[in-house]
């Protein structure tokens, strides 16, 4: 049987483990470098627009603005990492921010630009 996996917004798809949660989101890596490929994939970007899907591949949740808020590992055994994700929906200030904080971003961009054309020309 496949087991439920999350969609991050790049595509990429994680297998999760059994009676994993939005808050605890379990994944078994094969190694420590593995892991952290996953963590690495927990950016503000893919954490935009997530699917969870089932087995069976049916789309049993979607989600938007979520944020990491923790990452908690551990080595079994057998040398795999068992990991889980605590994610949580972003609060309305948090996704303000976001907007503000990408605006900011553009109008840098936008100055930057206009200051080279400026100095070119002096």
């Amino acid at each position: 049987m496949s087991k439920d996996k999350i969609v991050l917004k790049d595509k990429t798809e994680i297998e999760l483990e059994a009676g994993a949660s939005l808050s605890d989101i379990k994944v078994i890596s094969a190694s420590k470098a593995d892991m952290i490929d996953v963590w690495n994939k927990m950016t503000v970007d893919n954490l935009s627009s997530v699917q969870i899907l089932n087995g069976a591949g049916l789309v049993c949740g979607t989600y938007t603005d979520l944020a990491l808020v923790s990452e908690t590992s551990t080595e079994r055994e057998d040398g795999t990492i068992l990991t889980s994700f605590y994610l949580r929906e972003k609060t309305d200030l948090e996704k303000r921010v976001d907007v503000l904080d990408g605006a900011v971003g553009d109008l840098g961009a936008v100055t930057s630009a206009l200051a080279e054309q400026v100095g070119g020309k002096a």
